[in-house]
């Protein structure tokens, strides 16, 4: 009977190590089904994450890019972040407020932060592309990064288009869409 409790936590612990933790998101995102097996990679990945209702959020995978891009944001909008504002900007998992409420928005609590979250999103307009601006000073950080598409099934395709649009605009033309695999029960 021991024997079989010590490979079950050798088992558990196994499991532990070799997971990959996944980030929280703002919003519940149920991706549309298809039957690509290409993997998006784990490192340098810009995640650009599409509710239902069209707001857009972003994540970077590394904290030294989420500091280079906020500084960045700063400089190009006139905006001071204090050492305490950066700190939670770049522990932060997803972020996607206007750039002019940020600071206020990184003031709060986490558990404030992740409520106002949920109902924000970065402007993606034609009057007001902030998307724009947080994808070109992230390539700026980061030569390497690989673009990453997460939208709902349910997302208007009006959104995704203007997301594409504000891409090759930068022309960023290589990125992929995020979609769960297709089962052949499914077809």
């Amino acid at each position: 009977m021991t024997a079989m409790s010590d490979v079950t936590v050798l088992l558990l612990t196994f499991f532990m190590l070799t997971s990959a933790f996944v980030k929280k998101e703002p919003v519940t995102v149920n991706t549309p089904a298809s039957v690509s097996e290409i993997k998006i990679p784990e490192k340098n990945v810009l995640q650009i994450l599409i509710d239902p209702e069209g707001k857009v959020f972003m994540s970077l995978d590394k904290q030294q890019d989420m500091q280079a891009v906020l500084e960045s944001m700063g400089d190009e909008y006139g905006i001071k972040f204090t050492p305490e504002q950066e700190k939670r900007f770049i522990v932060a998992s997803t972020f996607g407020v206007p750039i002019g409420s940020m600071q206020q928005y990184l003031d709060l609590p986490e558990e404030q932060r992740d409520k106002i979250l949920k109902n924000e999103g970065i402007p993606c307009d034609s009057t007001d592309n902030q998307f724009k601006s947080w994808v070109r000073n992230a390539r700026a950080a980061n030569a390497d990064l690989r673009i990453a598409i997460k939208a709902d099934a349910s997302t208007p395709y009006s959104v995704i288009k203007n997301v594409m649009n504000s891409l090759q605009d930068l022309r960023e033309n290589r990125y992929n869409l995020i979609t769960t695999l297709k089962g052949s029960s499914e077809e």
